[in-house]
C-alpha cells in the first residue's frame, strides 16, 4: 500500500466490521496507514458511527469514566525527551552501549600504551563486532518493559529493528571513529566489516533470535580472527584493503535477504525456536 494513497471505503468497512477474511498483512498495512493519516482516521470514525452505534456509545462511556479517573489522579510531569529516546531504543539497550564504549576505550588505551607496536591494533580487531552487544538487546522481552506493547504495534518487525539498529550505530560508530583516528586505524578498514556483522546478526536473528545471533557471530569472530591475530602478531586478511570488496558484496547480499524476508520480522521472537 502506497503511504500517499488513502484507504478505500470498502477497506474501512471490512476493518470496522472485523472481517476475518482480511489477510494479516493487509490488516497490518491498514493499521500502519491509519497511524499516519489523519483524513483516513476521520473517515474511520465516521464509518464506526454508521456501522456500529453501540461501539460509539461504549467509547463515550469509557471516555467519560477515564476523564473522571484522570481528574482524580495526581498528574506526573511528562519527560518528553525520554519519551523520544524511548521510541528509538528500549531502556536496557543504553547500559549495553555504555559497556561497548568502555570496551572500545579499553582497546584504545592498550593501543596507545604501546600494544599496537607488539600486536595488531585492538581497536581494529574489536571494531567489526562492537555493535553486537547492542544488537543483542534490540528485541528482548527481558530488557524492554514495553516489549509486549511493541510487538503488538503496527510498526513492529523489521522497521522497528532497523530503527533501533540505527540508534546502536549512531553511538558505536562515532566512538570507533574517534578511537581509530587516535590509533591510526582507517575507517576504511573496519567500517564495512562492522556493518556486515550488524546486518548479519539481523539476518541470522530472524532464525534464532537476535541475542543468540549476536553471541554466535561475536564468538566466531573472536575464535577465528581476534585470537589467531594476537598469536601470530599479524593483521588478519579479513581486515586488509584487499578484502573490502568482499565485505561490500556480503552486505549487499544480506540487505537483499532482509528485504525478501521482511515479512518474517512481523513475528520476530525474543528467543529462538529451540529455547522453550
Amino acid at each position: 500500500m502506497n503511504p500517499s494513497d488513502h484507504l478505500s471505503a470498502t477497506a474501512l468497512h471490512h476493518y470496522v466490521a472485523g472481517d476475518v477474511a482480511v489477510a494479516a498483512d493487509v490488516l497490518w498495512a491498514i493499521e500502519a496507514h491509519l497511524e499516519n493519516c489523519a483524513p483516513c482516521r476521520a473517515r474511520l470514525g465516521d464509518t464506526v458511527i454508521r456501522q456500529s452505534p453501540k461501539t460509539v456509545s461504549l467509547l463515550a462511556r469509557v471516555e467519560t469514566d477515564l476523564a473522571v479517573s484522570l481528574a482524580r489522579s495526581p498528574q506526573m510531569p511528562v519527560a518528553r525527551r525520554h519519551r523520544r529516546v524511548g521510541r528509538w531504543a528500549p531502556p536496557g539497550l543504553w547500559p549495553r552501549l555504555a559497556m561497548t564504549v568502555l570496551v572500545v576505550a579499553a582497546a584504545l588505551g592498550l593501543d596507545l600504551a604501546g600494544g599496537a607496536r607488539v600486536w595488531p591494533s585492538l581497536v581494529l580487531l574489536v571494531a567489526p563486532v562492537a555493535p553486537l552487544l547492542g544488537v543483542a538487546a534490540l528485541w528482548s522481552a527481558g530488557l524492554d518493559p514495553a516489549h509486549e506493547l511493541v510487538v503488538a504495534s503496527p510498526r513492529a518487525g523489521l522497521y522497528m529493528v532497523l530503527r533501533r539498529t540505527l540508534a546502536v550505530l549512531v553511538v558505536i560508530v562515532p566512538a570507533l571513529a574517534v578511537a581509530g583516528w587516535l590509533t591510526g586505524a582507517s575507517p576504511a578498514a573496519w567500517l564495512l566489516p562492522c556493518l556486515a556483522f550488524t546486518a548479519g546478526a539481523l539476518a541470522l536473528g530472524e532464525l534464532i533470535g537476535l541475542r543468540w545471533a549476536a553471541a554466535a557471530l561475536g564468538l566466531a569472530w573472536t575464535a577465528a580472527v581476534i585470537t589467531p591475530s594476537l598469536l601470530t602478531l599479524r593483521v588478519p586478511l579479513l581486515l586488509q584493503p584487499v578484502s573490502l570488496p568482499y565485505w561490500a558484496a556480503l552486505i549487499a547480499m544480506i540487505a537483499v535477504a532482509l528485504v525478501v524476508r521482511r515479512d518474517a520480522y512481523t513475528g520476530l521472537r525474543s528467543t529462538p525456536w529451540f529455547v522453550r
